[in-house]
Formats: C-alpha cells, sequence, structure tokens
C-alpha cells in the first residue's frame, strides 16, 4: 500500500507566517558560503543540503491521509483540510470510488470535504464508514446554512454511509480494516489497515493514559506489530500537563506507547498549531533520543509532513 499524508496539523489550519519564512531565510544565510552560490547546480544542491524545518515545512492543513492499495483501491483516513489539497493534486481513484473512513468529527477532521472537487462528482461514488450513527447529520450540519452556500443534499446521492463497530473487520478491496475506540472529548477512533501482511494504524485524536497499557484483544488487533502507525503527539510533557482531557498526547507517551506495542516505525502527527517547522525539528530530534533510550535501535521516528509518501 502507497500512503500519502495530505494533512498533518491538528486543530485548525495554520499556514506558515510571514516571520516564520524570514526566519527559514535567516537560518539558511546563516549556513551559505561563497562556493554555495559560484553556479545553478551549487546553489541547487545547497538548498538540498538544508534540514527540512528549513528547506520545507511539516505543512499546515488539517489531517487527511490517503492509502492506495494495490489493486487501486483508495481508502482516505479523515476530511480535514488537507482533503482540498488532495482533490487538487491526487490522481483520481482507480474505481471512481472513495471509501472514506471518519476518526471522528471535529471541526477540523471535517472541513475539507465541503471543498473536495471529487464530492461533487456525480460518478465517484463515496463510501462513509464510521462508528457514529449520526454521521450523514454531521456532514449535513456542516454544509448547512448559514455556514456553507452549498447544502449536503446536492451530493448526497453518490454518498453511502456504513456504521461499523470496533473490533469489526471489513474487507476493502485487497485489505482487512477494523477499528478501537481510544479516549478523547466525543471519542475518537483508530484504525488499522492490513494488506499483504503489512500494518498501518491511524491513531489520531487519543489521549494515552494508563488503561492505553493494559493489553485487550481488541486493542492487539489495532496496534500490535505494527509496521508503521501514525500516532498523535501533539504536545510536549510540559503542555499535555497543562492541557489534561483536551483529547491529546505528549510525543512521549505516543513513544512509549508505540514500543508497548512493538510498532516499527512510528510517525507524529496532529501537530500543534503553535508549533512552528522549528520548533517541530526540536522536538522530533528530542523524539528520536528518546525512543532510542526506551528501545534502542527496535523503532524508527519521524515527523508526518504533508505530501510525503511512504510505501509498505
Amino acid at each position: 500500500m502507497n500512503v500519502h499524508f495530505w494533512g498533518v496539523r491538528g486543530s485548525i489550519p495554520t499556514p506558515l507566517s510571514a516571520q516564520q519564512i524570514r526566519t527559514k531565510l535567516y537560518a539558511a544565510l546563516q549556513r551559505i558560503k561563497s562556493e554555495d552560490i559560484e553556479s545553478d547546480e551549487a546553489k541547487l544542491n545547497f538548498i538540498s543540503s538544508l534540514p527540512w524545518w528549513i528547506s520545507g515545512t511539516a505543512g499546515g492543513n488539517t489531517p487527511c491521509v490517503e492509502l492506495v492499495l494495490k489493486d487501486g483501491s483508495d481508502i482516505i483516513f479523515d476530511a480535514g483540510s488537507g482533503m482540498r489539497v488532495m482533490g487538487k493534486f491526487a490522481d483520481p481513484p482507480a474505481h471512481s470510488h472513495y471509501h472514506l473512513f471518519m476518526s471522528h468529527f471535529h471541526w477540523d477532521h471535517i472541513q475539507g470535504l465541503p471543498f473536495f472537487d471529487a464530492a461533487y462528482n456525480p460518478n465517484i461514488i463515496f463510501d462513509v464508514y464510521s462508528p457514529y450513527p449520526q454521521m450523514k447529520e454531521y456532514l449535513e450540519t456542516q454544509m448547512s446554512s448559514p455556514f456553507f452556500p452549498v447544502p449536503f443534499s446536492g451530493i448526497e446521492k453518490h454518498f453511502n454511509f456504513h456504521l461499523i463497530e470496533p473490533g469489526q473487520v471489513l474487507n476493502i478491496g485487497t485489505a482487512e480494516i477494523s477499528c478501537t475506540k481510544m479516549g478523547h472529548p466525543g471519542d475518537s477512533y483508530s484504525y488499522a489497515v492490513v494488506e499483504d501482511g503489512k500494518k498501518f494504524v491511524y491513531a489520531t485524536d487519543i489521549e494515552i493514559g494508563s488503561k492505553d497499557f493494559v493489553r485487550t484483544e481488541e486493542k492487539a488487533a489495532i496496534f500490535e506489530n505494527a509496521d508503521v502507525i501514525l500516532i498523535d503527539s501533539q504536545y510536549t510533557v510540559e503542555e499535555s500537563l497543562r492541557k489534561v482531557n483536551w483529547g491529546h498526547s505528549a510525543f512521549c507517551y505516543a513513544i512509549d506507547f508505540a514500543f508497548m506495542w512493538k510498532a516499527k516505525k512510528v510517525f507524529m502527527f496532529h501537530h500543534e498549531p503553535t508549533y512552528d517547522d522549528r520548533r517541530l525539528n526540536t522536538i522530533l530530534e528530542s523524539a528520536k533520543w528518546y525512543a532510542n533510550y526506551v528501545s534502542g535501535s527496535a523503532m524508527e521516528i519521524d515527523i508526518a509532513c504533508e505530501g510525503a509518501v511512504i510505501e509498505l
């Protein structure tokens, strides 16, 4: 399966500010040498040598992650503002069919759907899955007057809604998909996708607590032995202690959780909207040190960046 990160930011879209761009430019200028501008090739090599937080960005769009299975089946997790970008740049689904799985229906996870081009194409079918019986009502409300000019009734004919339950295994294309409920205000559901023995876990908007380290068969089916886990790592410990019951995790708790469930690779996700790229890089370096401390070389740590693609 191919996994594409279209939106990785938490809570609210956060475009780069002018000050953040100036900070990146200043950091780049501090590193430049005369030989780095001797030719176009030298300039490009210099840019390529810069750390990601200077030459790029983690991105400011809210959660949307696309999986394309080996048979072309197209699975989307959440419909945050990253979904609008997906609509502009992603290849159309091979079967004119999207499978949209919702972790929950907070604003940052649904706000991209009304701006997703394919939602207005009557030839593309959407199957929407979640454990929330009111899922259709929630999407209708978002697009009702005065919040949006186009009502959901204008697109609903090619949307099908499927109520699923934790522990239930769905067969979609060449994969099996299942979910479990996690701690978050109003609840949130984490998903596992298994194809050809490879497991990808989508675990956003979770506030990891002691109960999550208690083994249950349902949680083991989702989290155990994941090849890749995309996990809520919004806070530092200090911030998480000030925001108890806000529904998000400190990065070190996410690492402890992933290590306990024997994950191979962790992508930190749902980034705090007040953290710029430099701060996120500092957190990433701290997370790598901590992961090495708790696991040795058993677990790899990275940060989810908008536009990145991984293959399992």
